[in-house]
């Protein structure tokens, strides 16, 4: 899922948005919230139509900001009092409230609301946030009204094995539609992801959605993929975009570097989208130029990059032939660089 933080996937309209491949967006509850207002949205018809998107919407619970933001943040057994980032106000984010405005919003997906820990972090505050996270759900989804919505649990537990067991066990008992795997992608290492998957997943139902929020690099997908995952959302193709790094078979590729002045090659061989119809020279160009065709191009190609490789591991499963599907890739990977980090929500 592309991340739309604020109504937008930054710098594409949403026909350019369906072109590269995408069939389901992510909007942001914390932001939104500040800025119009879910209010304001909900007059305007809810997020679908106030965007323009007629295809699935998922909206996160603002977890994740306020992780990102706990400098601003105060949690307390009640819910998370904030600053907000905009004019400084305090907010006050409860399970509760994360629901009425998800249900103001109108997305079709909506997220319980989780404590997010960064890594590393003491066992005690990670076994706390866990259950706190478990409490949260149960009054989520207490709170919960439309029945054209469906919402999520979100399984914490840091990189504390039997934690995250015992999170999804309490939230399996709860019953949801579809199952998150929250707090990764927050300073661990990538073999430490891995080992969390191959803990968690095999609890989660295999007839549910399982979500890893956040994630993250090609690798990564496609080795969350080989354990069990379903659904992915991460700022990385936008936001590296916006920022003149492309992705391809070859690894990444920097484009303000000097050696693809003159380069006539697409950045990817048989890529459909609008970038791939220009050279790397002229897509260099724009960056240095400081023109915005520049960045909304690069991320055209990227969300592309990242739906063909969803698509290319879908048709792969079907054939049974994924094993060999992502052999190939990682070995097409391995000697290119490692590509840029990018963090999770806040595009």
């Amino acid at each position: 899922m592309p991340v739309g933080t604020q109504g937008t996937v930054k710098g594409l309209t949403v026909d350019q948005l369906r072109a590269t491949g995408s069939q389901m967006i992510l909007g942001n509850t914390y932001h939104l919230m500040l800025r119009p207002g879910a209010d304001v949205v909900a007059e305007l018809g809810g997020l679908h139509r106030f965007m323009g998107w007629n295809g699935p919407i998922l909206t996160d619970s603002g977890g994740f900001q306020l992780y990102s933001l706990a400098q601003m943040t105060r949690v307390t057994e009640s819910g998370v009092v904030f600053r907000s980032h905009i004019d400084g106000r305090l907010v006050e984010l409860s399970p509760e409230r994360a629901i009425e405005v998800q249900e103001l919003l109108g997305s079709d997906v909506a997220m319980v609301l989780d404590h997010v820990l960064g890594l590393p972090a003491e066992r005690a505050a990670i076994a706390d946030a866990c259950d706190r996270t478990v409490r949260w759900a149960e009054r989520s989804r207490a709170a919960a009204r439309r029945g054209d919505q469906a919402l999520f649990g979100i399984v914490q537990g840091g990189l504390e094995a039997d934690l995250r067991v015992r999170c999804a066990e309490q939230l399996l008992a709860l019953g949801f539609p579809g199952y998150a795997i929250g707090g990764l992608s927050v300073g661990e290492s990538h073999a430490e992801m891995c080992r969390m998957l191959e803990v968690t997943t095999p609890v989660l139902p295999a007839d549910r959605p399982r979500y890893l929020m956040g994630v993250g690099r090609p690798q990564d997908l496609l080795e969350s993929i080989a354990r069990g995952v379903d659904l992915f959302d991460c700022v990385m193709p936008t936001r590296n975009g916006r920022n003149a790094l492309a992705f391809t078979d070859e690894g990444t590729l920097r484009l303000r570097n000097a050696r693809n002045e003159r380069d006539p090659a697409p950045l990817q061989p048989g890529c459909p989208c609008l970038a791939c119809q220009h050279s790397r020279g002229y897509l260099r160009h724009l960056f240095m130029a400081g023109e915005m065709l520049g960045p909304i191009l690069v991320s055209i190609h990227n969300l592309t990059y990242y739906q063909r490789l969803m698509q290319g591991a879908r048709q792969a499963i079907e054939r049974g032939e994924f094993s060999a599907f992502l052999a190939g890739k990682i070995a097409e990977w391995k000697h290119a660089e490692a590509p840029a980090e990018g963090d999770h929500h806040s595009q």
